[in-house]
């Protein structure tokens, strides 16, 4: 069951053009439906589940990562970000997080770092990053190459990670 943090729980697909309702929107102002036996709720009462533990998984984007399981997302010092939202919350409150991100920045630097030098927005919780070119977990001060995106040669994984990378056996390619 997916959760919005601004409070529905039961979010459905993103709707087909016809199907637009510009009330119903998820915590990232997007447009959404929701499923069968879905519910809404204040968003003081979507916090008060997402802090009290009762989310099992949240999907996050970062602008950094580390291989102690550190996660940068919510500023840059001196540019306009949008803010952290709900991130703190859910990287305390939720059992397992992913992170999705591109590997690198527009400028080819790594994103994967042995450590962050963003301001935190939590200490030692990530155990998954999924990127633009791999699947890695993160684990004992590691990143532990899993998968690679199709097309991505390990080499290039390897070029653009900065953090510890461990690499074990054969890669397999990601498939979908």
């Amino acid at each position: 069951m997916l959760q919005s943090e601004n409070g529905l729980l039961g979010m459905g697909q993103f709707p087909l053009e016809e199907e637009v309702d510009p009330d119903l929107i998820n915590a990232g102002k997007q447009t959404v439906t929701m499923v069968t036996g879905a519910s809404l709720f204040c968003s003081a009462e979507s916090f008060a589940m997402i802090r009290g533990g009762h989310v099992d998984l949240t999907v996050l984007g970062a602008f950094e990562v580390d291989c102690m399981g550190n996660i940068a997302s919510y500023m840059i010092p001196g540019k306009l970000v949008k803010g952290m939202g709900g991130a703190m919350d859910l990287v305390a409150g939720a059992e397992r997080i992913i992170v999705t991100m591109t590997h690198a920045s527009k400028s080819g630097q790594s994103k994967l770092l042995s450590e962050c030098t963003l301001p935190l927005t939590g200490k030692g919780c990530i155990k998954r990053v999924l990127t633009d070119l791999a699947l890695l977990d993160v684990d004992n001060g590691h990143f532990i190459l899993r998968e690679r995106a199709p097309g991505v040669t390990v080499e290039e994984i390897i070029a653009l990670t900065e953090g510890a990378l461990v690499v074990e056996g054969e890669i397999p390619e990601m498939t979908f």
